[in-house]
């Protein structure tokens, strides 16, 4: 049967010409004579290539697999750990000194909104400003201030602009005269768990999301090969992707896209809209006139793949029904100079599901916005947006599992019963409301020391403990600190850093072996004023053109991934924290350093780098690294990525987000220690929805669970390995370094004890013999810290095993304190 007609036999009037005709006024032309509709099947094999091979697996018009792992900015470090220094390389004597730790009470209530500024000021006046970065500024258009480098929609600025960008539970890409359409239009794609690709193993090694698929496209006639995109509203949640028919000409199209939106909504300014399709249409039919006014216009399509979607056609100031025209199976032509929307949705979900999208057809959100308070133990955040179009009209947003977990009252009665699959963050349910609310948990009582949730921080170990622990700070606090910390690399260095601070704080705090700890803060404040005064081995930059500060590494070598791609905004949560943590311990022992106003702005300047929380900061971007939507970082900064963006070290988000708490706390700052405490509550209840796996994960496909950990997380794709190796103590360890206070919020006891059955029982975590042997055991302190103090404890230990990151000190702390001991 032709797609005419069908369409003919479902709408039932049908001209002597052959054309079906709405009664309403709207034209579908009929196909070619001899045109029939083409059968599309989607087919993936479950045998995708290895993700560490750079091949790929294409089917025309279906989409492609990209079976190669995305390694912009990315060196291979083997082993992934700093060098280890373990023979003292001097005699520390005890200072005649008793250090005074600050006093610092966990904030237990803040009134109002906990996003303030925390400065606005410039950078320091030693941080060199670079006019320019190595990547242009791309199409952006009225931006002066800070440009956001690691949100979803980066990739339209990047490279050839064509890359997908993933709003979820949709992706859109500008198709740029390519693709089965060669159209010049916004593509629109959902993907169905039953289209992923798999790869080999059981467990799957990794699990991927066809791309390319050009279900719909939102275009005009008026676009060709001359046409131009450009971004404007660069925000946290949101920004708008212009088409101009040629450069300099105004826009014609324009797409709002804000995370979890639950229409794509093109807003035309004149032109003749064009819905064009890779998988050609099988039936389209009128469905009547909606809303208040009878407005908004609806259309039903189904595509040769079987799936089912809705159009809404909302005209700005004219009545009637605006006419469409079914060109033939691949093209349906609007009214020539149409102002007003046009929306797409996929509705999965019968009549039922229209019924919800009806309800808020017309309406379409243009930016979003967080706000947060805190009574007591418990924070409390809201995530609004603003919209435009039909305004009476509730928006439709999909909600993420994390967010469905956390709803307040009044925001689960607005959940219906729409879902759809997201590409690697489980079934996304949509919520009728302007804006929705969740409440979390707060882990008021973290501090510097071990902390179970349960229990609180214990400072307090045996006899056995304190004395293993002073054994050990005596051999490590006297290596030398600038050999381990004034290195060529900002991640590095911090981890360096971090170390020394972990055991000059236990020696003092638990230990009680005050001399020892002061005379080693002097070396650690010396070690961490190198950096302060800019004087390491490339001095960090102030970046004028993306605003932020970054490593002078890639100016000065040419090399974009020198130091894991830190100038190109890599990373910076990842580097950047343990440099606040250091602070947050130097601050603690020693109050006088933090009156050092240098020192403060410092180190200010780098929470405002990774996690500013105000979009109002002239220096500084909203919250460079957290995705307030999907309640975890992303690492990836300006490379282009066809899969998006990703995030590789869960534990070392998380433990970012630790060190902006007690840096907030210590500097006396409740705004910040609170959205520390909420970041970190929302943080956990991500990770263990999407990067940690227990056995009944229902986020995650069922093949995959098995993994454990996800390994490098990308929007579009999740692959069960590493950067820099395939060794199961990376893949999985990456996942728990830094072992600190936070990691019991993050990690439960159920998980590590799952994963390690899984991977390092029975003596396997034995055979490892580097830097990982030292992780895995300090993170078996979180299930049975018993075996993890026994291990570190044991007279014959290896330092050997130790990451450069860590000291020995501080993990006979953290199992003792945890009950090892």
């Amino acid at each position: 049967m032709s797609v005419s007609t069908e369409i003919a036999q479902e709408i039932g009037s049908e001209s002597s010409t052959g054309a079906a005709t709405l009664n309403t006024g709207g034209i579908f032309a009929p196909l070619p004579t001899g045109t029939s509709s083409v059968p599309v099947t989607i087919s993936y094999s479950s045998s995708v290539p290895s993700i560490q091979s750079a091949s790929t697996s294409a089917a025309p018009a279906l989409g492609t697999v990209q079976s190669s792992l995305e390694n912009g900015g990315r060196t291979s470090i083997i082993p992934f750990n700093t060098t280890v220094i373990p023979t003292p390389s001097s005699s520390l004597a005890p200072a005649n000194l008793t250090l005074n730790p600050s006093i610092t009470s966990p904030t237990a209530s803040r009134s109002g909104n906990i996003f303030v500024p925390i400065a606005t000021d410039a950078p320091p006046s030693n941080i060199l400003v670079k006019p320019e970065h190595p990547v242009p500024r791309l199409g952006i258009e009225n931006a002066t201030g800070p440009i956001e480098t690691n949100k979803f929609y980066a990739n339209f600025f990047l490279g050839d602009q064509t890359m997908s960008t993933f709003t979820h539970p949709y992706s859109v890409s500008w198709q740029k005269g390519t693709g089965a359409a060669g159209s010049w239009g916004l593509a629109i794609s959902h993907i169905e768990r039953s289209q992923l690709a798999y790869g080999q193993g059981d467990p799957a090694q990794n699990f991927i999301n066809p791309l390319g698929i050009e279900s719909l496209i939102l275009s005009a006639k008026e676009l060709s090969d001359s046409t131009t995109l450009t971004t404007d509203s660069l925000e946290g949640f949101s920004v708008n992707v212009n088409l101009h028919p040629a450069d300099g000409v105004d826009t014609l199209i324009q797409f709002p896209l804000v995370q979890g939106m639950g229409f794509v909504t093109g807003i035309y300014a004149g032109g003749t809209p064009l819905l064009q399709t890779g998988v050609f249409f099988n039936t389209v039919n009128y469905a009547g006139a909606l809303g208040y006014g009878k407005n908004t216009f609806k259309y039903r399509i189904t595509l040769n793949d079987n799936t089912n979607w809705l159009l809404y056609v909302t005209p700005k100031g004219s009545a009637g029904t605006p006419a469409f025209t079914l060109n033939d199976s691949s093209h349906i032509q609007g009214p020539a100079d149409f102002f007003g929307t046009v929306q797409i949705a996929k509705n999965a979900n019968g009549f039922d599901g229209e019924a919800v999208y009806d309800a808020s057809a017309g309406a379409y959100a243009i930016s979003g916005s967080v706000s947060a308070s805190m009574e007591d133990s418990t924070g409390t955040y809201t995530l609004a947006w603003d919209k435009g179009g039909v305004t009476q009209n509730k928006l439709l947003m999909f909600a993420l599992p994390h967010h469905l977990e956390s709803m307040d009252y009044a925001t689960s009665a607005a959940v219906t019963d729409v879902q759809l699959e997201t590409t690697t963050k489980g079934i996304a349910k949509a919520v009728a409301a302007d804006s929705i609310t969740m409440s979390e948990q707060l882990p008021l009582e973290l501090g510097f020391a071990p902390y179970h949730p349960k229990f609180g921080s214990m400072k307090s170990v045996s006899n056995t403990a304190v004395s293993a622990i002073a054994d050990a700070a005596g051999v490590e606090l006297n290596q030398n600190m600038d050999e381990q910390t004034n290195l060529d690399s900002m991640y590095f260095s911090g981890k360096g850093l971090a170390k020394f601070a972990a055991a000059v704080y236990t020696t003092n705090d638990i230990a009680g072996q005050t001399g020892l700890a002061a005379a080693a803060l002097k070396n650690l404040e010396a070690a961490f004023a190198t950096f302060v005064n800019n004087e390491q081995s490339y001095p960090l930059v102030y970046d004028q053109s993306w605003k932020g500060v970054v490593s002078s590494a890639t100016y000065e070598t040419d090399d974009s991934g020198v130091d894991f791609g830190n100038t190109y905004y890599n990373d910076h949560h990842f580097h950047y924290g343990y440099f606040v943590y250091t602070a947050a311990v130097i601050a603690y022992l020693d109050p006088d350093w933090l009156r050092n106003g240098t020192n403060k702005d410092w180190v200010s300047m780098l929470v405002r780098d990774y996690a500013n929380p105000v979009n109002t900061d002239p220096y500084f971007p909203f919250s460079r690294n957290f995705d307030w939507y999907h309640g975890h970082s992303w690492a990836k900064g300006l490379f282009e990525s066809g899969d998006g963006k990703d995030e590789e070290s869960s534990s070392e988000d998380a433990f970012s987000t630790y060190a902006i708490k007690m840096w907030g706390q210590v500097s006396g700052d409740p705004n910040m220690e609170a959205r520390g405490n909420l970041q970190l509550a929302v943080q956990a209840r991500s990770l263990q929805n999407y990067f940690l796996l227990e056995s009944d994960n229902a986020a995650q496909p069922p093949k995959f669970v098995g993994n454990k950990v996800t390994g490098i997380l990308f929007e579009n794709k999740v692959d069960h390995t590493t950067y820099f190796g395939t060794n199961i103590e990376y893949i999985q360890g990456i996942h728990m370094i830094p072992l600190n206070p936070s990691s019991s919020i993050t990690r439960t006891s159920t998980f590590v004890q799952q994963e390690w059955d899984t991977y390092f029982s029975d003596g396997r975590a034995d055979s490892v013999d580097s830097g990982w042997k030292g992780i895995l055991y300090a993170n078996l302190a979180l299930t049975n810290p018993e075996a993890s103090f026994q291990f570190f404890s044991q007279p014959d230990f290896d330092p050997t095993w130790l990451d450069g990151g860590a000291s020995r000190t501080w993990y006979l702390a953290f199992a003792a304190g945890l009950g090892g001991a």
